[in-house]
């Protein structure tokens, strides 16, 4: 049986959002390191939730370009008509305060308008890659228990394989071309004909994307009552243990994050001055917290105009669409910085207007930052997040353009503690796992009460499972990680799902998987392998492995063994293999 949302909401620890003024019992030297302007604390937030920030910023930005994709913008008038159909059709099929709807797209401009007519419902969203096998979606639709799907048509041959044992009560269908007028029938025609990006698929109960837009056009919703505390959405993570579950960020964790962005961003302004409209490119995914809180949410709180990149991977297409607009704020990973500066017609890119580069999910390596800075005249800022924490936790002023190697500063009321193994808090400069705690912190785990328990200290800090230090000047410096995760490309990958998967191959007697150093990737997952049948191949094991983990899951890296290190109580010890490996590579 499942917990009712009421028995969720029993698992919150407390004083996670306490205001840093009754958190001053332990040292904070960050905030002498501020930049000016900067305050210790962020003031009272000026909406009560996700949806009155998106209504009033709809209304008061509503001549100005929202969103962009494909040739195609969205002013704030015009989203805020279709966010009111969507809403009018949700409540017309009975969708209320609390339920929760997967959106399974990538950048194109049905997210923001799912994400703003979903929020304004009171229904609490499940972002889900599009790349996920069928396996790995199943299993986030029922742990979220999800009643509706919004997806792109290229991905819903998925959802035919999975559907008779999801319980989702409607399915939306989007395709490439939904919002883009007449020029949209070109754009679909390529899409299915020509690149054939759409395989076949067949779900009888659904309804298509641009029939809701036309049907409900004009019409308008019943406004919801909406409270900070009211859960926004389940962004799902492995946590510190490997365990898929779901974050349960509210609308006041987002709001809190962005404000905190948005401070710390009116340092970039001291030096180029203050743009008439903050242009963002939005080349992470939507579904991915990063690019949510960053460029979704920070993009309505300031009036923002949003670039969507579909697909960053072709990286052509991205130098076109970077040609042709003008951004000031530009968050990726560390891997795209590379591939960017690499392609040809890098240096036709304008970069003159660009006040802010962020480095998440990954770290930045310090030649890349270097050669960023010097071909773009922009520095890289590294920060730091995780999923349960909306998701920056902290990042290096805006006003150093020198590479620090740390993952720069706190937010504004932001409290971080460095802890030991037994919950005591260790001095300045000592090395532990790090603490956090702030109102960007998430309520807890989805249905999860006891993984919750476990991620909380007593007081509240929530323990990130990462090991690091604080120096002097309140910069954090991260040295490792506390579990066995393996950080692809910016996404969390956990050795105990790859076992698993992998060990259910016939031919498998024993698997252990391990991340390994990787210059394009940060790392990659390498797995090690005792045979059943002695004919199994590595062909076999990525065949197996291409329809049960989605990409960056799956191992780069085989190698067989006839045995695997183990303790004396029968563990594989991943630990040694990891230390062979670095020995070798």
């Amino acid at each position: 049986m499942y917990k009712s949302l009421h028995n969720n909401e029993k698992t919150i620890m407390p004083n996670s959002d306490t205001p840093m003024s009754h958190m001053t019992d332990h040292p904070q030297p960050w905030i002498a390191s501020y930049p000016d302007g900067v305050p210790a604390c962020i003031p009272e937030l000026q909406d009560s939730s996700l949806g009155d920030l998106i209504t009033r910023s709809f209304i008061e930005h509503s001549d100005k370009p929202a969103f962009t994709c494909m040739g195609r913008t969205l002013s704030y008038r015009q989203m805020h008509k279709y966010s009111d159909a969507l809403m009018c059709w949700l409540q017309d099929n009975g969708f209320k305060k609390g339920d929760r709807i997967a959106i399974m797209m990538p950048n194109i401009l049905q997210y923001p308008i799912a994400i703003s007519a979903l929020v304004r419902a009171g229904i609490i969203i499940v972002n889900v890659n599009p790349l996920y096998t069928a396996r790995e979606l199943e299993q986030q639709l029922n742990d979220a228990q999800a009643s509706a799907l919004i997806v792109l048509e290229n991905f819903a041959f998925k959802i035919e394989e999975i559907a008779p044992r999801v319980h989702l009560s409607k399915i939306i269908v989007a395709s490439m071309g939904d919002m883009h007028g007449l020029k949209g029938y070109l754009l679909n025609y390529i899409v299915r004909k020509v690149k054939k990006l759409v395989p076949d698929w067949s779900l009888t109960e659904h309804v298509k994307f641009s029939k809701i837009m036309s049907k409900y056009a004009g019409k308008r919703p019943k406004s919801i009552d909406l409270a900070p505390d009211d859960l926004a959405f389940l962004q799902y993570t492995g946590g510190t243990t490997g365990i898929a579950k779901g974050a349960m960020l509210t609308h006041k964790n987002i709001l809190s994050n962005a404000t905190q962005m948005s401070l710390w961003l009116d340092v970039a302004y001291q030096r180029k001055g203050k743009p008439e409209q903050l242009q963002f490119v939005c080349v992470l995914p939507l579904y991915h917290v990063f690019a949510l809180t960053v460029n979704a949410m920070m993009g309505f709180q300031l009036g923002g105009h949003n670039l969507l990149i579909p697909n960053p991977r072709d990286m052509n297409s991205l130098i076109s669409d970077l040609q042709n607009h003008k951004f000031h704020v530009f968050p990726a990973l560390n891997t795209l910085f590379v591939a960017l500066m690499k392609h040809s017609k890098f240096e036709t890119i304008d970069f003159s207007e660009l006040l802010l580069t962020l480095g998440g999910g990954m770290p930045v390596q310090e030649v890349v930052a270097q050669k960023w800075l010097t071909l773009t005249g922009n520095s890289i800022t590294e920060g730091y997040g995780l999923s349960e924490t909306s998701p920056v936790v902290c990042a290096n002023p805006l006003d150093r353009t020198d590479f620090t190697g740390t993952v720069g500063l706190p937010m504004p009321s932001t409290q971080i503690i460095i802890r030991d193994e037994n919950d005591n808090d260790l001095p300045i400069g000592e090395t532990g796992e790090i603490c956090v705690k702030g109102p960007q912190l998430m309520r807890g785990y989805w249905n999860r009460p006891e993984e919750t328990s476990l991620s909380f200290c007593a007081d509240g800090f929530f323990k990130t499972g990462d090991i690091g230090f604080i120096n002097n000047q309140g910069y954090l410096k991260i040295v490792d990680r506390k579990k066995d995760m393996i950080l692809v490309s910016g996404f969390n990958v956990y050795p105990n799902e790859i076992e698993e998967v992998i060990s259910k191959h016939p031919g498998i007697s024993e698997v252990a998987a391990i991340g390994i150093k990787d210059r394009n990737s940060g790392e990659a997952v390498k797995i090690f392998v005792v045979k059943k049948d002695e004919s199994l191949t590595e062909k076999d094991i990525r065949q197996f492995c291409a329809t049960e983990l989605t990409g960056y899951k799956r191992p780069r890296h085989i190698e067989f063994r006839d045995q695997l290190p183990k303790s004396n109580i029968g563990k594989i010890l991943r630990k040694e293999l990891r230390d062979e490996a670095n020995l070798t590579s």
